[in-house]
């Protein structure tokens, strides 16, 4: 049995407080500040202050030890895996959740387009027309290999 209440602030605040743990590493690269003398120095949010940046200088062992809380066990798969992110019925149960928080349906996913019909819905201009007559089609007719010395054969017109 699972004991469980409404959350006081919303099903977005629910949302939003799991999703900071279902794609994250314990630690990123860019908050570690330094590593000196087996010891570890990192960036962390201070609650206690109102969430202002502090750094907190640790053994490289007790460092190693609280980063190892955060390494599942073998057998266990991250959060993201399960509930409405799992894989088999994902579509379906994220469409729900959207239904239920009011948000706009997601769009349907277009088929990838070609590049040609990308920069004509963007410019206007098509790719596939000639474009000193508009009206005949352009052809690939060869397609030139760079050459070992391209260099030489380009000349400084400064």
């Amino acid at each position: 049995m699972v004991y469980a209440k409404r959350p006081f602030a919303g099903p977005e605040q629910v949302l939003d407080y799991v999703g900071r743990y279902t794609h994250r590493v314990a630690i990123s690269n860019n908050r570690l500040l330094d590593i000196d003398n087996g010891k570890i120095t990192f960036r962390y949010k201070d609650y206690r202050h109102e969430g202002q940046q502090s750094s907190l200088t640790l053994d490289a062992q007790e460092f190693i030890r609280r980063f190892l809380l955060h390494v599942l066990p073998a057998g266990f798969q991250r959060i993201r895996y399960y509930g409405f992110l799992g894989n088999r019925y994902r579509e379906e149960k994220l469409a729900r959740c959207r239904q239920l928080l009011g948000m706009p349906a997601c769009p349907p996913v277009q088929e990838s387009k070609d590049y040609r019909e990308r920069y004509e819905e963007l410019t206007g201009c098509s790719l596939r027309e000639c474009p000193v007559c508009h009206q005949g089609r352009m052809v690939t007719v060869a397609t030139l290999l760079p050459t070992p010395d391209r260099q030489t054969l380009i000349m400084d017109t400064s």
